[in-house]
C-alpha cells in the first residue's frame, strides 16, 4: 500500500475543502479494500491527533469530538480512495492531515494500529 493524500490548501474559516487519498496499491501484501482507514493531523508544536476513521466495508465511521458534525469520511472501494469532507472550517482546523491503513478491517482513534502512512497535505485555514 503506497498512499497519496491530496485536496489540501488555503482556505477561509466557514469554508469546506475535500481530501483524498488514494492507495497505488504498489506494494504487496496489503489490500485497501479489506482494511479500516483513518485520518489523523499534526498541527504546528503539536501532536499528531485522530480526525476520523472509518471500517473496511464503509457503514462505521467514527470522529474526533472537535470535528464531529463537521467532517464526514468516507470511501470508494473500487477507486481505492478515502476521502474526507471538512465543511464549516475553522482556524483550529490548520494542520498537515494524514491518511492511514488500520492493520485491522476496523478503523481505530489510536495511531498505532495503523501499518501505512501517507505523506499528509497540509490545510491552512484562514480568518
Amino acid at each position: 500500500v503506497q498512499l497519496q493524500a491530496c485536496g489540501g490548501g488555503l482556505a477561509q474559516s466557514g469554508r469546506s475543502l475535500r481530501l483524498s487519498c488514494a492507495d497505488s496499491g504498489r506494494t504487496r501484501g496489503r489490500s485497501f479494500s479489506n482494511n479500516g482507514m483513518g485520518w489523523f493531523r499534526q498541527a504546528p508544536g503539536k501532536d499528531r491527533e485522530f480526525v476520523a476513521t472509518i471500517n473496511w466495508r464503509g457503514d462505521s465511521t467514527s470522529y474526533a469530538d472537535s470535528v464531529k458534525g463537521r467532517f464526514t469520511i468516507s470511501r470508494d472501494n473500487v477507486k481505492n480512495t478515502v476521502y474526507l469532507q471538512m465543511n464549516s472550517l475553522k482556524l483550529e482546523d490548520t494542520a498537515v492531515y494524514y491518511c492511514a491503513v488500520s492493520r485491522y478491517a476496523s478503523g481505530s482513534s489510536q495511531a498505532g494500529y495503523y501499518a501505512n502512512w501517507g505523506q499528509g497535505t497540509l490545510v491552512t485555514v484562514s480568518s
